[in-house]
């Protein structure tokens, strides 16, 4: 049986000696009294519930899976998932990021990330439920009118309600804009919603007695396209001028996906026969709400990917200590035994090492794009909100996609690891890897993340917004360029950064004669893109261990992180070569195969 630890230390290491966010945040009204010892007696109590609550779940969760009763159209979870969403609820996690006005904690979103990677590492099914409220939280935040924040946010911060976002239907995923859902105008100003939704995560369940779903339609006279699509609040049930439940509104769940993983998440096909909607924000303007709600979701996709690639590593490491197989190429190890654990094998240590690296260069990732949001929201410097935010632009296709690649040979390599035994349920390892399966899949494919990544983020703006990441990465090299032990670590990111400009500017000039150059281009050139974000935030952990070091710091915690960055830059980064070659190599090689596609 699996087993987990929450990773508290390494969070700590990232907020408090690499990134110093408590110096940062003090310059926020908002989070005027963040600090270290509050933030890390959060995390601990968020790890006990993670570990001891929802972990013990999840194995249950994926065998049991859920049920869906049709004469009544209502889903019940597997056997203790209602039980910890109330204990959820019960603990104040719902509200620990949001606004104060609607009864959050105010807590930066930072913590909130870190408290949803310990979730999704403990049971991502499970923690799908809440984490979809969340991002219906921030869209009603951004764009709701005073009267619907009021009537919803209360409920959706205190975890009573959920919420959901309905934007897929069976024609149409990534190109909304063929999206057939209609809106019918009512006298009273709210509107009546016809249409079939499907792959909605946590559309129907038994946690809450309402549910908010954020559903995109169009109105009668709504231009063709991405442009026609407006974004309407549909209850479950009614909610009333005095906030108590009325009616049971007309969109109701179908039917349940049958599904590779995440089997504890109700995937639903929602039938909306003319249920009352109101609009959010302004009309045919719906995607730009949605937008909100659907970046949240991607920052979350990645989040889970990471939760996941922790989680195989630890029971992954754990297995390859105890597991006694052949001996040492180099010589018997384990005198006393009849075989040497398999630890002591190089490739066994490579599988072990590359999910590591990911782990804890995604967590970098996310926890820097997580402050990012934090700064774009609440600093008081208006420059500084709109760098961070348009960082987080151009981050956010990375978190989601390369994260989640990542992710994806992290499980399978843990499963690797186990050999014969990862391949049986009984490890727990196959259903890692099933369950993270889908994060390269859902909130627009992998695919779609490289052509956002190279076409919107950085040709869109001449490759403004990258040049801003690559001050960054010129910052860090003026102040250790050097210094002879931070050359490995330097070296390489000057390099690819000096590149990337090269190759970015070639792609484009590529694509500007022929866009699909820029679609064959954009898989591997997100990858590369990755890498150099990944190297930069192993450097900077690198800085902080050596320093460290030197200064008489004997914990073996700062040489671990020395050795997982040499690991990084020696045996992963690399692959940036071979990415960029092929990258150069052009659509010809894809798009003149007629033959080979007949």
């Amino acid at each position: 049986m699996p087993t987990y630890t929450p990773p508290l230390r390494d969070m700590q290491f990232l907020l408090h000696e690499v990134f110093q966010v408590s110096k940062d945040y003090q310059q926020m009204p908002a989070y005027a009294e963040f600090d270290a010892d509050t933030v890390n007696a959060v995390l601990e109590e968020a790890g006990k519930f993670a570990s001891n609550v929802t972990f013990p779940l999840n194995i249950s969760g994926d065998e049991e899976g859920c049920t869906l009763d049709k004469a009544t159209h209502e889903v019940t979870t597997p056997k203790g998932f209602k039980d910890a969403y109330k204990q959820f609820i019960d603990g104040g996690w719902p509200a620990l990021s949001c606004d104060p006005q609607y009864g959050g904690q105010g807590l930066p979103f930072v913590v909130n990330s870190m408290l949803y990677e310990m979730l999704n590492s403990a049971n991502q099914a499970w923690t799908m439920y809440p984490g979809l409220s969340h991002g219906a939280y921030e869209a009603l935040h951004a764009y709701g009118t005073d009267e619907q924040k009021k009537r919803y946010l209360p409920k959706l911060t205190s975890g009573e309600w959920t919420g959901t976002m309905c934007l897929t239907e069976p024609h149409c995923g990534t190109d909304l804009g063929m999206l057939r859902s209609k809106a019918e105008p009512q006298a009273d100003g709210t509107y009546k919603i016809t249409g079939n939704k499907i792959f909605i995560s946590a559309g129907e369940h038994d946690f809450t007695e309402n549910i908010v779903h954020l559903v995109l339609a169009r109105l009668p006279d709504a231009p063709a396209g991405s442009k026609g699509i407006s974004l309407f609040i549909v209850p479950k049930y009614l909610v009333q001028d005095d906030g108590s439940l009325g009616e049971r509104n007309p969109i109701f769940c179908g039917a349940l996906e049958h599904k590779m993983g995440i089997h504890g998440n109700a995937t639903a096909q929602i039938n909306i026969d003319g249920a009352i909607g109101t609009m959010v924000g302004e009309p045919n303007k719906g995607l730009q709400a949605m937008f909100v709600m659907m970046n949240a979701a991607r920052l979350g996709v990645g989040n889970q990917s990471l939760g996941l690639t922790e989680v195989a590593y630890q029971n992954a490491l754990s297995y390859a200590k105890d597991r006694l197989q052949m001996r040492s190429l180099s010589g018997t190890k384990a005198k006393d035994k009849p075989a040497d654990p398999i630890i002591v094998h190089p490739d066994v240590r490579r599988m072990l090492l590359t999910a590591k690296a990911y782990a804890e260069g995604g967590r970098a990732l996310i926890t820097y794009s997580a402050a990012l949001v934090d700064r774009e929201l609440h600093h008081p410097d208006e420059k500084v909100r709109k760098d961070s935010a348009d960082l987080v632009a151009l981050l956010t296709p990375i978190v989601k996609a390369f994260v989640t690649d990542n992710g994806m040979s992290a499980t399978i390599m843990g499963q690797q690891v186990y050999g014969g035994h990862g391949y049986i349920k009984e490890s727990g390892m196959e259903q890692f890897v099933r369950d993270a399966r889908i994060n390269m899949i859902y909130e627009g494919t992998n695919g779609i993340q490289a052509l956002d990544l190279l076409g919107r983020k950085v040709l869109g703006n001449q490759g403004a917004t990258l040049k801003k990441f690559g001050k960054l990465i010129a910052q860090l090299v003026e102040e250790e360029g050097v210094n002879e032990k931070m050359a490995e670590f330097i070296n390489p990111i000057a390099m690819l950064g000096d590149q990337m400009t090269k190759f970015t500017t070639e792609i484009g000039f590529k694509a500007m004669q022929n866009p699909d150059e820029a679609g064959a281009a954009s898989v591997d050139y997100l990858r590369v893109a990755g890498h150099l974000v990944f190297g930069y935030f192993f450097a900077r952990m690198a800085q902080v261990a050596l320093r460290e070091i030197a200064n008489g710091n004997t914990d073996p915690f700062y040489q671990g992180k020395l050795q997982t960055a040499r690991f990084y830059f020696a045996k992963l980064f690399p692959e940036t070569a071979s990415l960029m070659r092929t990258a150069r190599a052009g659509s010809k090689s894809l798009m003149d195969t007629d033959a080979a596609l007949a």
